[in-house]
């Protein structure tokens, strides 16, 4: 991410309506933050929506400023990637576990977290009923940051929470924004 990301991510505060979010908990070593958000749409159409992540993802919050620069392959060993100008690239999370149309867990750490010692697990969950489906986004991260991990649980709580109220928005709308 580039240097600008804090006013970016204060900026996202106040978008993040769309899902519930909740710091579930934040420690010196670690914190886990989870959201989740009714989409109006079968859990096949969310599943495919979360294969073009470069169409939903706020750019913002990329390392490029673009984010159809990002894809990510839903399938064990997938590579949820960026492409940089230049021939550059960036390795966000890794695909660790598949279940299609019901979970995706990834490991990585996101943007700024990647430039401090810590790992984290990105788990989505889809459960279809009636034609809805429930989605809950659990992000659980450790390791070392200056000042703590914990700290910056509430900043990536609101990030995270915003994309998947541009990924319901998406879904249901066609359009992110």
């Amino acid at each position: 991410m580039r240097a600008t990301w804090l006013p970016i991510l204060a900026a996202s505060l106040a978008l993040a309506g769309a899902a519930r979010a909740e710091v579930v908990d934040a420690q010196a070593n670690g914190f886990e933050v989870k959201e989740a958000a009714d989409i109006a749409a079968p859990a096949a159409k969310v599943w495919e929506a979360l294969g073009h992540i470069g169409a939903w993802w706020n750019p913002q919050h990329t390392f490029s400023g673009d984010a159809k620069s990002l894809a990510i392959e839903l399938k064990s060993g997938g590579c949820w990637c960026e492409t940089l100008k230049g021939g550059g690239g960036v390795s966000h999370m890794t695909v660790v576990y598949v279940l299609p149309r019901q979970t995706v867990r990834l490991s990585g750490a996101l943007g700024p977290l990647q430039s401090m010692g810590i790992a984290g697990h990105l788990t989505w969950t889809l459960t279809e009923k009636d034609g809805h489906t429930a989605f809950t986004q659990t992000y659980d991260v450790g390791g070392y940051a200056r000042g703590g991990v914990g700290q910056l649980a509430a900043p990536v709580d609101s990030v995270l929470s915003e994309q998947l109220g541009r990924l319901k928005r998406y879904v249901e709308t066609g359009a992110p924004g």
